[in-house]
């Protein structure tokens, strides 16, 4: 079984997001800023290996990233987590300075090509969006560039002595069940917060990670390689138009009672 999981290097959740002016209000601080891998991709890297684990067969983890060059300390990550190897397609600054920006229609684009080149793929799982962007495009675009079968949200994964994969699945109204045959394979599934707790590398882990390969090519190269245009990859499909922090909150009000806040809250129209 060989499994593909596409991870994200974006800034560190626990990290309080700044808007920065010199880029017309179209984008954050990034300059001196804690990255970290995407906490969708983390999951989706942790289920990998537990699936790797629970096979009975010999099985393949195989991480992949499209960013600039430090996007190798997330793969090195992942590859401590327990991914067997990396692939990681490069993107260059522009002549702004700043690192390409891709879209998921481009991400997906590229992953397909990735698929197919890598051969015998059997599922790619990925996080169900990113923190950033917050497209959660990626993984229904790639099921479709594939003709793939997909399973969207995953809360549980589990995969059966034929091969085929069964998904419980969150949605509005409670949980859905799917099972995607062998026959119909590579299966794509995008992770949800519930599906486990991604553990924490070991310092043994992170030591052996050094030496896992991690392949390396340029996306001019990888584009050439797959046969695609590098103009339609690098298409934005949609602009940022602007980012802007929330409004400072208002200052709370002290009262004395209940009494006295019921009447503040009839004053403003907020109670009968």
């Amino acid at each position: 079984m060989k499994i593909l999981v596409p991870i994200k290097r974006v800034i560190d959740y626990a990290i309080k997001i700044r808007v920065d002016p010199t880029k017309g209000a179209r984008g954050v601080q990034l300059s001196n800023v804690k990255m970290s891998m995407n906490p969708f991709c983390e999951i989706a890297i942790e289920e990998a290996i537990r699936l790797k684990e629970k096979t009975k067969t010999s099985a393949e983890v195989v991480a992949v990233s499209i960013g600039p060059k430090q996007c190798t300390e997330t793969l090195r990550t992942a590859l401590a987590m327990g991914a067997d190897r990396g692939i990681h397609i490069e993107t260059k600054a522009d002549v702004r300075g700043d690192y390409v920006d891709m879209q998921p229609w481009g991400i997906a684009t590229l992953l397909k090509g990735v698929v197919e080149r890598e051969g015998g793929v059997d599922l790619v799982l990925l996080g169900k969006q990113s923190i950033d962007s917050d497209c959660g495009q990626t993984g229904t675009l790639l099921a479709g560039l594939l003709n793939a079968p997909q399973a969207t949200f995953a809360s549980k994964v589990d995969r059966g002595d034929d091969g085929s994969f069964t998904v419980e699945r969150e949605t509005d109204s409670g949980t859905e069940v799917i099972k995607i045959k062998p026959t119909t394979l590579p299966a794509i599934i995008t992770c949800d917060l519930r599906l486990n707790t991604p553990r924490y590398p070991t310092m043994p882990n992170i030591m052996k990670a050094k030496k896992k390969p991690v392949e390396t090519i340029s996306l001019e190269a990888m584009v050439q390689e797959l046969g695609l245009n590098l103009d339609e990859v690098l298409s934005r499909k949609n602009e940022v138009v602007e980012v802007y922090e929330p409004p400072p909150r208002k200052e709370g009000e002290m009262v004395g009672d209940v009494m006295e806040l019921l009447a503040k809250l009839k004053e403003k129209g907020l109670v009968a």
